[in-house]
């Protein structure tokens, strides 16, 4: 499908570089998604942007020189509820990836059983882009998260934290963990770490109710380029907050971004800036994704 008030997106660097630290083996990318062709992975109409062709190939070899093994394929909203090119992915290696789908209300038990068997661990809702979020209310939302449960599914929300008042009553009315991306999608100019909606946010943390996935500080930064280093002090906050429920993300290929694109090489060197010593790294690289996303 086409339209016009997508815009095209330019993809991402092809020529990463290797960190400057040692990644622990085991070690997983919990945030990336891949597209095309899109005569095999049709986009919705509805969508935000139209993404270049992002194939798993491409990605698996970026994770080859960044020494990442494990790999979360995150569902986009450019494919509605079409969570084929999440599912054909996990396909090529079940023991190093796993999935996040999109889902409507309407699915069927069978459905997310089957979901389940290809490897998904969980279900996206994006309240931020368009084509994003199936679900006509919170309740709603709330009622998918008792039939996943029993799955040992989470929810994973794409959200800005600080405008979204209803957070901690969601928390509290679903019986699935929730996770947030890009490190609660608080922008620095909105205010950042300071903001009273943040601070809400990483109390909420602090008491359990959420994972935090540290990516995309392109998205929430003011500088243009890498390092980034006025989103340093909310990513670690957040896992001072609840360092057992962090996980890293490269967010690729970058999908929206049109500030210069950063070299997939140093996001992951971001991660030695906010978490200094190796072992908080081993545990967000290694020890949280295996216990969220159920790797061996």
């Amino acid at each position: 499908m086409s339209n016009t008030d997508a815009p095209y997106c330019p993809p991402p660097d092809p020529n990463p570089h290797p960190p400057r630290f040692v990644v622990p083996a085991g070690a997983a990318d919990c945030h990336a998604h891949v597209f095309g062709p899109a005569s095999r992975y049709p986009y919705q109409d509805n969508r935000s942007y139209t993404p270049p062709d992002a194939p798993l190939g491409q990605l698996r070899a970026m994770h080859k020189t960044l020494g990442i093994e494990r790999l979360v394929v995150v569902a986009a909203s450019v494919h509605g509820t079409n969570n084929a090119p999440v599912l054909d992915a996990i396909a090529t290696d079940r023991k190093n990836l796993r999935g996040i789908a999109t889902v409507g209300a309407d699915i069927s038990d069978k459905q997310l059983a089957q979901l389940r068997d290809g490897g998904i661990r969980g279900i996206r809702v994006n309240l931020v882009d368009k084509g994003g979020n199936p679900f006509p209310s919170l309740d709603a939302l709330s009622r998918i998260s008792e039939r996943i449960r029993d799955l040992d599914f989470h929810i994973e929300l794409l959200v800005h934290v600080e405008s979204f008042p209803e957070l901690r009553a969601l928390a509290k009315s679903v019986c699935v963990p929730l996770s947030v991306g890009h490190i609660g999608y608080t922008k620095v100019a909105a205010g950042g770490l300071a903001h009273p909606g943040y601070k809400d946010f990483l109390a909420l943390l602090r008491d359990g109710y959420f994972w935090v996935k540290l990516t995309g500080p392109y998205r929430i930064s003011a500088q243009e380029r890498v390092p980034y280093s006025d989103v340093t002090a909310m990513a670690r906050a957040a896992i001072a907050a609840a360092p057992d429920r962090v996980v890293w993300g490269s967010d690729w290929p970058h999908v929206m971004q049109y500030k210069p694109m950063p070299n997939d090489g140093d996001l992951l060197d971001m991660l030695a800036e906010w978490a200094p010593e190796p072992a908080q790294r081993r545990l967000i690289l290694v020890d949280n994704p295996a216990r969220l996303y159920g790797f061996a």
